[in-house]
Parts: structure tokens; C-alpha cells; sequence
């Protein structure tokens, strides 16, 4: 169904909802062969929705699920609120890897993206969304490290296409950071990509990176995405008909459709009354081609304790 939204300026065409699943809070969306992977953290499920044929399916975790990745020698990496765990959606598996924060029972995992390398970056946060508890953390050949502390809300991390520069948002704070990624998976130069007056603008939630290297941040509480160039500047923006916008994939079958999950966690009753549609799937004609869904190599890749 088309619905209010887009953009005058040639992107974000098209605005329509593609799945009602009125998901509490919809995350995550990975464009994988040929089909669109995204969680719902609070209901705990793993979806995957195919828009050709309409194929919906669904699997439930043993916990809050933050996203889902791909691995190399098969099956999928999930992000759960107890850790890292294989998940086969073959039988519905999930068969826990390793425990992320053992002592910070109160943090769940949160989003997530491989690198080109294979690499897994992900972040954690508080559940309750106010102790800056939150991490975000590289998991290759050494082991799951710590790279970045002290936030409460983490979301990304996105890689730029050329692998140098990592994108992260602190939500609450209202800021996109950018940070340069050394050859062995450090950080450094960590700088203010952007920022934005979270009671006007929205919270800056899941960000991801297109092919041409330009940032794209939905708003939870904005009721859009914004699209950023590579300084940092807002080239475009794309409105939703609801309000708490989580996060985009690029995909389809042209490879420049856009999937945008949504929430309805923190709607009242008569905010859910006139949005119907909060916590469903939408889509529109993103104008660019998105990165391709790396795979988690397991040369890149140690659990510690699995």
C-alpha cells in the first residue's frame, strides 16, 4: 500500500509499506539472497520476508535477539541478550557461542555489521536506556574486544565501503560519530560526523553505509530517514508515516530498493491509534545501490568460549 512519504529531490521515492508485522521494536534489516532478515528485539523473533514471493517466516530466540549475520561456513551469527549464538534456521536452532558481558545482566546486544575483511562489529547497550553501560566491540582472529565504552544507547556499527572509516551513533546524545579504522582493527580519530537536537530532530538510530559512501541514519521519534555525505553533510531526507524509524537495508531485486524497519515500543495508546502502521516494514526507491551483505569468516572470527 502506498502511504505518506518521500522525498523532492530524487531519493526515497515511493514510500509504501511491504509487511505488516507491527513489531514492538523492528531491527536489524539485512538484505540477504534475495530476501530481507530483521528481529524483533522485544517479541524476541528472527524474520525473513521475501517481497518477490511473499514468503514470511519466522523464528523465535531464547532471548532478546538484536540482529542476525551471515557466516561463512554456514548458518548465522545471531546477537542475543545472553551473547553470540549460531543460529541454523534449517531447524531453528540457536546454540550459544559466547557470552558477551556476563557481568552486565542488565545490557542486551543491540545492532550490528561484517566488514569486508569478515569482521563482526556490534554494540551492546542498557535495556533500561539509562547507565552508560554500553560497548561496542570487534570480534575477528583475536577474540570479541572492546573498542568503544561509556554509551548507554549504542547503534551501528556501519563500515565505509573502502573499509576505513566506521560510523556509530550514541542515540541519547543525538550524535553520529566517525571514527578511522587502523589496519589491524583499531579505532582512532574519533570525530563528531554529525549531530542533531534530539527533541526536534529524533534519535539517531541504526546507520548504514551506501555504495557511494554516503550515510544513511533513521530517526526513532523523527519519523524519517536522513541521508549524510561523506563530510557530514544532510543531503537528503525520507519521511514515514510513523514515527520510530530503526533502521534500513538497500537491496531488492534492482539492488537500490531500501527495506526500513520500524517499532511501536513506546507509543501511547493514542499514538498508536494514529499510527496504525507503527512497527511494520516499508519500502522506497533508495536512488543507490547499497553494500553487499559480507559473511563473518571464520579466520576472522574466535569465539572465546564457545
Amino acid at each position: 500500500m502506498a502511504v505518506n512519504g518521500g522525498t523532492s529531490d530524487g531519493l526515497g521515492s515511493g514510500v509504501e509499506r511491504v509487511l505488516g508485522v507491527g513489531a514492538t521494536l523492528g531491527e536489524g534489516p539485512l538484505w540477504l539472497d534475495d530476501a530481507l532478515w530483521f528481529v524483533d528485539i522485544k517479541q524476541h523473533k528472527v524474520h525473513r520476508f521475501d517481497p518477490a514471493t511473499g514468503d514470511h517466516r519466522t523464528w523465535t530466540a531464547p532471548a532478546q535477539v538484536g540482529w542476525v549475520q551471515p557466516m561463512a561456513d554456514g548458518g548465522m551469527l545471531a546477537g542475543l541478550q545472553t551473547g553470540l549464538h549460531r543460529f541454523d534456521p534449517a531447524d531453528g536452532s540457536f546454540t550459544h557461542l559466547h557470552a558477551v558481558e556476563p557481568d552486565a545482566p542488565g545490557n542486551r546486544l543491540n545492532d550490528s555489521t561484517v566488514d569486508a575483511a569478515g569482521r563482526l562489529w556490534f554494540g551492546s547497550m542498557d535495556d533500561g536506556e539509562s547507565t552508560a553501560s554500553g560497548l561496542i566491540y570487534r570480534a575477528d582472529a583475536d577474540g570479541v574486544a572492546p573498542v568503544v565504552d561509556g554509551i548507554v544507547i549504542t547503534n551501528g556499527p556501519a563500515v565505509s565501503p573502502d573499509g576505513t572509516t566506521l560510523y556509530h551513533c550514541d542515540t541519547l546524545a543525538g550524535t553520529i560519530h566517525a571514527c578511522t579504522i587502523g589496519d589491524d582493527g583499531s579505532l582512532r580519530d574519533t570525530r563528531v560526523f554529525a549531530a542533531v537536537d534530539v527533541a526536534t530532530q529524533g534519535y539517531p538510530d541504526g546507520p548504514i553505509v551506501d555504495a557511494e559512501g554516503h550515510v544513511w541514519v533513521s530517526f526513532y521519534g523523527g519519523w524519517c530517514v536522513r541521508r549524510y555525505a561523506p563530510d557530514g553533510t544532510q543531503v537528503a531526507e525520507v519521511r514515514l508515516p510513523v514515527s520510530n524509524v530503526t533502521k534500513i537495508a538497500i537491496g531488492g531485486a534492482d539492488g537500490r530498493t531500501a527495506y526500513v524497519t520500524t517499532a511501536s515500543k513506546g507509543l501511547s495508546d493514542e499514538d498508536r491509534a494514529r499510527q496504525p502502521l507503527a512497527g511494520d516494514v516499508f519500502t522506497f526507491d533508495a536512488g543507490v545501490a547499497g553494500q553487499p551483505a559480507y559473511e563473518i569468516t571464520s579466520s576472522a572470527f574466535r569465539p572465546l568460549d564457545a
